[in-house]
């Protein structure tokens, strides 16, 4: 198989580097500080996050592959033969296999990430059970442009954004991705997309602060990141965790929270934090049925099909462009 590259340019590791001290400079620099929830996802990140979706308190994962289990038998009749299935932020791409099980007349499998070991563990995985399967791995981030090789490009297309991971995107932002997608995938296109739904707020806390601190911890290492990476000096000690659910926004939110008062180093800048001071790291932006669907259609898309677990917890939408 061979790995491409997302686009015309690309970040290598020197670019991603720059990109990574830039915006940590400027987030740090900001009177609400914050730094890009991408920059959760180096290696070690990674698989953290692998260890959250297994915990009993973050039913995000475990609905979704519920949800697509029982119903990609009765999608994949309606998905055309000789397609290509373009997955957006694949990761280890473990929830693909439940699609490629039945969908036996894919002509290519094309799964775009910014992890090139993520890419390269799930592309030789998947070649070992789908013997016949072509794969394209792609190094990129998904939010950027994405120049589709010309064998791909004459393809119908499919394309696979799982996990809500939509939900990190600003109403705004969330909209134009999905014009993004629909200009990708062209007029034909389909998307399969999971959205996690609003609910009582304890259950929405729970899943992003869990019991066991696996997600404080996956929240930890951006710091740790800073330290190995940026020359940082941060005391992983004198921080705390915490998310919460704003109602009003329709997002839970999370920060890290400095303990005392503290200058903190990156590189040969300083910064000062006040003792309480909230550095935001993510949001997840949940929807309901309706709110997705018309988010949906002002970037061009029709739901076509809507999945929900029997607790409403989670959703699944089959998405065709709209004509």
């Amino acid at each position: 198989m061979t790995m491409t590259q997302a686009g015309t340019a690309d970040a290598d590791d020197g670019d991603e580097h720059a990109e990574f001290a830039a915006a940590v400079l400027a987030g740090l620099a900001k009177p609400q500080k914050a730094i890009p929830s991408r920059f959760l996802y180096d290696a070690r990140g990674s698989e953290i996050f692998e260890e959250i979706t297994r915990l009993p308190e973050y039913y995000p994962t475990r609905t979704e592959i519920s949800l697509l289990q029982k119903h990609v038998p009765e999608l994949a009749q309606r998905l055309p033969a000789g397609a290509a299935l373009i997955e957006f932020g694949s990761g280890s791409s473990r929830k693909t296999e439940i699609l490629l099980q039945h969908l036996d007349k894919l002509a290519v499998y094309m799964p775009v990430d910014v992890s090139l070991s993520a890419l390269r563990e799930a592309a030789e995985r998947l070649s070992e059970r789908f013997h016949t399967l072509k794969i394209m791995p792609v190094i990129g981030d998904f939010c950027e442009a994405i120049t589709l090789p010309i064998d791909v490009a004459k393809l119908s297309k499919v394309g696979f954004f799982p996990g809500s991971t939509i939900g990190n995107l600003s109403y705004d932002d969330a909209g134009q991705l999905l014009q993004r997608f629909a200009t990708l995938l062209g007029p034909e296109g389909r998307l399969i997309i999971g959205v996690d739904t609003k609910k009582d707020s304890a259950i929405l806390e729970a899943a992003y602060d869990d019991a066991q601190g696996v997600t404080a911890e996956f929240n930890y290492n951006l710091l740790r990141r800073m330290n190995r990476e940026l020359d940082g000096n941060f005391d992983v000690t004198t921080f705390d965790y915490k998310a919460t659910y704003n109602s009003d926004l329709g997002r839970v939110e999370m920060f890290l929270v400095s303990r005392i008062r503290q200058d903190v180093r990156v590189g040969s800048k300083v910064f000062a934090l006040g003792k309480g001071e909230h550095i935001h790291t993510e949001n997840s932006y949940k929807y309901t049925l309706a709110e997705f669907d018309d988010l949906a259609r002002s970037a061009g898309w029709t739901s076509t099909s809507v999945w929900t677990d029997t607790d409403g917890l989670f959703s699944v939408h089959e998405c065709v462009i709209a004509t």
